[in-house]
């Protein structure tokens, strides 16, 4: 993992550079491509991985796994469509674990679960307001257009302030309780100032797809490769994405459908994003089960 963060920070700072000769519509272009690629990739073995997960469940068949999990998608979808104002919410609040869950994996085995479990929450959320900061405008609209909340611009700035300052505080609690942390807390300090520049510098759906595709998504296919088989090749790469390709493409069918039915860009966001977090509600939870898997294994 150390290596592949060397290989994402001079990707990230390559997004960069390319920022300063694409435009803004191609810009969105690419982070929609990026997204539709490893993106929704690197959820699309959840199947998979549950059936690994709970393998003293032999019960469990695929096609049963299945129906449960096409269950939660679609209460997702319902969510959005009769309570979106609630939906959004816990969209935003599983989102920012699951991006926390991902950056802090490891810490899960020096601290009490609750504590872990905040930290992660915060990392997240963190990195997420950073985002609605630097592209408030457009966010108020995406918000506007799922939930009908107009939300000031100051309380994007509040929220950052006040969970920036908790994150701090429980991070040097955490510190003092395990000083062996210091250089990936430092670390994770130099990647948040990192997305911070990237989000301001980038358009929205550009700067959100970079961070989410070469720290998030990709990490995530590594780490599920490594929990279905042991270790990571290129060998095992390939056969997941064989083992993932009828879901990825069922999903992107989807989201070609959301876009020829509202093709205007703010519509086509809002549905966009409401679409990610009905899929994100299952695969968060998949995630979190199998990363306490590898931890009782250990």
């Amino acid at each position: 993992m150390k290596n592949y963060s060397n290989i994402a920070i001079v990707a990230s700072f390559f997004g960069l550079w390319m920022d300063s000769f694409l435009s803004t519509k191609f810009q969105i272009l690419l982070g929609f491509f990026l997204i539709f690629t490893f993106g929704i990739l690197h959820g699309a073995n959840d199947l998979l991985l549950i059936k690994n997960i709970n393998t003293t469940k032999q019960s469990n068949s695929g096609l049963k796994i299945l129906g449960y999990y096409v269950v939660v998608v679609l209460i997702g979808i319902l969510l959005f469509y009769t309570i979106p104002q609630v939906a959004l919410l816990l969209f935003i609040i599983v989102s920012a674990y699951h991006f926390g869950e991902q950056q802090w994996e490891d810490l899960q085995h020096d601290f009490p679960k609750w504590n872990v479990i905040l930290f992660q929450f915060l990392y997240g959320f963190v990195i997420l307001l950073l985002l609605f900061n630097f592209h408030s405008f457009e966010v108020q609209n995406i918000i506007l257009n799922i939930a009908n909340i107009n939300i000031p611009y100051p309380y994007f700035s509040l929220l950052l302030q006040t969970s920036s300052i908790t994150l701090i505080s429980l991070g040097i609690y955490l510190l003092w309780k395990k000083e062996k942390i210091r250089k990936k807390m430092l670390l994770e300090l130099f990647y948040l100032i990192l997305f911070a520049i990237l989000f301001k510098s980038s358009s929205l759906i550009f700067g959100f797809a970079i961070y989410f595709i070469l720290w998030h998504s990709i990490p995530s296919i590594i780490d599920q490769i490594k929990f279905l088989n042991g270790s990571f090749s290129i060998k095992y790469f390939i056969a997941y994405c064989k083992a993932a390709g009828i879901y990825w493409l069922i999903s992107i069918v989807g989201i070609t459908l959301i876009y020829y039915i509202c093709r205007e860009e703010q519509v086509f966001n809002a549905l966009f994003f409401s679409f990610l977090a009905a899929i994100t509600f299952p695969h968060a939870v998949v995630i979190t089960n199998m990363f306490g898997t590898k931890l009782t294994k250990k």
